[in-house]
């Protein structure tokens, strides 16, 4: 989904979506900063309330979202990290069913979550925090 300023707004507005957080997985190397990322993707953590919104409407939301057939670098990687098998599979389903609708290979890849890094405060809610300067 690119950068994670966009896709932290895309998602913060659903309703059901209690935090957003924006960060760095995926990668080796510990303690990532913008300026020194390794590895990692910036990623999204999401904290939400499955009563009103399910991990099934954040998925196809994800797809909705962004073009997930085009090849982009680590930083920027379509990368869903699951939490648990359930979510594996919602999402490995979401991604096949998606995939027949653009008729193009989803590069979107699906992987265990592992230690996510929060980004420094300044990236966080940047573009909620730059409406509100304007």
């Amino acid at each position: 989904m690119n950068c994670f300023w966009g896709p932290q707004d895309f998602f913060s507005k659903l309703p059901g979506v209690i935090n957003t957080t924006v960060g760095y997985t995926g990668g080796t190397t510990e303690q990532p900063t913008y300026t020194n990322l390794g590895d990692h993707t910036e990623t999204i953590d999401i904290e939400f309330d499955p009563q009103i919104i399910s991990y099934q409407q954040l998925l196809n939301h994800f797809f909705e979202g962004h073009d997930a057939t085009q090849e982009q670098k680590t930083q920027y990687k379509s990368i869903i990290f699951y939490h648990s098998a359930e979510q594996k599979q919602l999402a490995e389903d979401t991604k096949h069913h998606y995939e027949k609708t653009v008729k193009k290979p989803v590069l979107t890849e699906i992987r265990e979550s592992t230690i996510f890094y929060p980004a420094e405060e300044y990236h966080q809610h940047y573009e909620a925090k730059a409406r509100k300067e304007q």
